[in-house]
């Protein structure tokens, strides 16, 4: 019974990064519809596979530029360029969801910029767990969202197969993904989710040393593990009912996108089996083949074409 009770506890965390995946997933597809409206688009042809191409080109270049910055010794940069991006996520966001009501576009630019900026500073005056956490679900939701109705299916999967490889490459062959993560890690940014062990845990008090023989206070999941799987979710509800109609839809979401986000959850829970064994692994070959595979089941059971 004890045994029973410590392996739940011990996997609760995972539980808890299972939970925010699927978190930011529903809200990125509730922002879907508010940001195609408004032209929140990143590309301008959602069906060229070139735009996966450009997308991981930025990856390692904005890569190539936080590496550069860490081993200069120049954070300053890291931390200027992540609050820029995530101040203007959320505004986005907020533009989006605001425009829902009844409002004139000065009045939502005005409420927006607010808002957004008002959460930037909390995040660089503040940068506690729950708070890097809520900005986290926030702009995760957001970048999925924009990004998913940017990219038609075919593009999307290219570049989240991209990823995978990327990803795995990184962190089991070059490190340089672990290197990068443990060099930004002091500068508490919405860059992870944490999830802490006990409530008295402080994210900002939190040292980072590892202790031999004492578990670790928490356990980190990497925000870019949440969006990229979700991408594939937003994009399989928005384009597929563009192409083959609405009768594809379960409520306000397709079949597809369904088995997709099932997928996710199950390519984290293989993933999850192995970070518990203690080594850092990357999660994008889980979670992006999961997402993949999770798709291909529901066009099977809905019996559209693939893309």
């Amino acid at each position: 019974m004890s045994l029973e009770k410590n392996s739940v506890k011990e996997y609760a965390p995972m539980l808890a990064m299972a939970g925010i995946i699927i978190v930011v997933q529903m809200i990125a597809l509730l922002l879907a519809a508010p940001m195609a409206a408004n032209d929140m688009r990143a590309f301008e042809d959602p069906d060229s596979a070139a735009n996966s191409i450009y997308y991981i080109i930025l990856v390692l270049a904005f890569t190539f530029v936080l590496l550069v910055a860490i081993k200069r010794n120049m954070k300053w940069v890291i931390q200027l360029t992540i609050l820029l991006a995530v101040g203007s996520t959320m505004y986005y966001v907020f533009y989006a969801l605001l425009s829902i009501a009844d409002i004139s576009p000065l009045t939502n630019n005005i409420i927006s910029i607010a808002v957004a900026a008002g959460l930037t500073i909390l995040l660089y005056r503040f940068p506690e767990w729950y708070v890097i956490n809520t900005i986290g679900l926030i702009i995760g939701a957001g970048a999925s969202a924009i990004f998913g109705i940017s990219l038609s299916i075919l593009p999307v999967a290219i570049l989240l197969a991209l990823l995978a490889i990327y990803d795995a490459i990184a962190v089991y062959k070059t490190k340089h993904m672990i290197d990068l993560a443990e060099g930004v890690m002091d500068l508490r940014l919405p860059i992870l989710f944490v999830i802490p062990r006990h409530m008295k845990y402080s994210f900002i008090e939190d040292s980072f040393k590892k202790e031999e023989g004492k578990k670790r206070e928490a356990f980190f999941m990497g925000l870019g593990d949440a969006i990229m799987p979700t991408i594939l979710v937003v994009s399989a509800n928005v384009f597929l009912v563009q192409k083959y109609g609405a009768e594809l839809l379960a409520g306000f979401i397709t079949i597809p996108a369904i088995t997709a986000m099932a997928g996710t959850i199950i390519g984290f829970i293989a993933l999850s089996v192995l970070v518990m064994k203690g080594k850092p692994q990357a999660g994008l070959p889980f979670l992006n083949g999961g997402v993949i595979l999770g798709y291909l089941a529901g066009v099977l059971i809905a019996g559209t074409p693939l893309y």
